[in-house]
């Protein structure tokens, strides 16, 4: 769901049983796609897609379990998803305390904006094909 506010575009993520939810308010800073094999297990898809926003944007309803990911290279991660149905709605990034990551399908828009970064591209399913204009990190 979105909505404008005052000039600033309001979108709001929420798990598959509605139980949790994370409204932010803004652009978001990063958009971007991971082939890492954490985020394919984690996503149960071939990468994960996923969008940055300040933190001080975030406002959560609902109740999460959390589950903390120590990153292959990076510093890793706390997963917040919903104890009822199991969807992760927003994620804390160690490291980047005025951030928060959303995963682009808990919005359900099919007109967010495309991932404009793509990482851990050697572990890329080969008919996988990034945004041309997007960065590229092996």
């Amino acid at each position: 769901m979105r909505t404008t506010e005052d000039q600033l575009e309001t979108r709001l993520a929420a798990c598959s049983c509605g139980q949790l939810s994370a409204r932010v308010t803004g652009e978001p800073v990063r958009i971007s796609i991971c082939h890492c094999l954490a985020c394919q297990r984690r996503t149960g898809s071939v990468f994960g897609q996923q969008a940055r926003f300040l933190r001080e944007h975030l406002t959560v309803s609902g109740q999460s379990t959390a589950y903390t990911r120590v990153g292959d290279e990076g510093p890793g991660a706390t997963f917040h998803f919903c104890p009822q149905c199991g969807a992760t709605v927003y994620y804390d990034i160690r490291g980047m305390d005025g951030y928060v990551g959303i995963p682009v399908g808990a919005f359900a828009d099919p007109d967010f904006p495309a991932p404009t970064v793509s990482v851990y591209e050697e572990r890329m399913h080969r008919w996988v094909v990034p945004p041309p204009d997007a960065e590229h990190f092996r």
